[in-house]
């Protein structure tokens, strides 16, 4: 079993490198509100120098889809991360607009709900996984507090033909239970391997790739 890995919320080149060099799939950058926000032309700075086969995945909460279409050009994204409420044909819309090649993640929060709104964007032949993640009442993303693992391997986790993402709340010291309990095709960390907000710990950045490629192995 394969495990992809996003490391997200980035706002220096440095941070983004220390993710490719660490073995990361994937680097986001946040382009909503957040104390890791980036500007498009920000992320149009960092993108060119890293790597061609690390994938870059803007995350997007209630943007216009105009608005969003263009920072992936701006930037020159290789995938985007919707949040909330984007319309059910937004994801079809971007995927005539930039084809196969474009990675596009769906967003579910934990809840009642998720498993069938899960299932839902599972079935959307436009969505390459789908990423759930806790929330709180003023954050959708980035929340650092994770939702109930044993709850969710029961309910949204049950979907085994379905490519699900954890979030929310991973660590280098947690990482390995989360994979041992929902068994996920992905993983994404944003705070858990930060020193601060927006500033990544090359030390944690290691022990959470480190600790999520040994879960998979053992």
């Amino acid at each position: 079993m394969s495990l992809w890995i996003k490391i997200c919320a980035n706002t220096s080149l440095e941070d983004a490198m220390l993710a490719a060099e660490a073995g990361a799939d994937a680097v986001g950058f946040v382009f909503a509100p957040s104390p890791r926000r980036v500007t498009p032309e920000q992320a149009a700075r960092m993108v060119p120098g890293l790597p061609e086969r690390l994938e870059k995945i803007g995350v997007f909460v209630d943007s216009p889809l105009e608005e969003v279409v263009s920072t992936v050009r701006v930037s020159g994204l290789t995938g985007v991360q919707l949040h909330a409420g984007y319309a059910p044909d937004a994801t079809e819309r971007l995927r005539r607009e930039f084809g196969p090649g474009l990675r596009i993640l769906r967003v579910v929060h934990f809840g009642p709900d998720a498993a069938q709104l899960a299932s839902a964007f599972a079935a959307d032949a436009s969505v390459d996984a789908v990423l759930v993640d806790s929330r709180t009442a003023i954050a959708v993303g980035g929340t650092g507090v994770a939702f109930d693992w044993a709850a969710a391997s029961r309910t949204v986790f049950a979907n085994g033909s379905a490519r699900l993402i954890a979030a929310g709340g991973l660590s280098p010291g947690n990482v390995a239970e989360a994979i041992a309990t929902l068994r996920p095709w992905g993983v994404d960390v944003a705070s858990g391997v930060e020193s601060a907000p927006g500033r990544k710990d090359p030390v944690k950045v290691k022990a959470f790739l480190a600790n999520a490629r040994a879960a998979i192995r053992g």
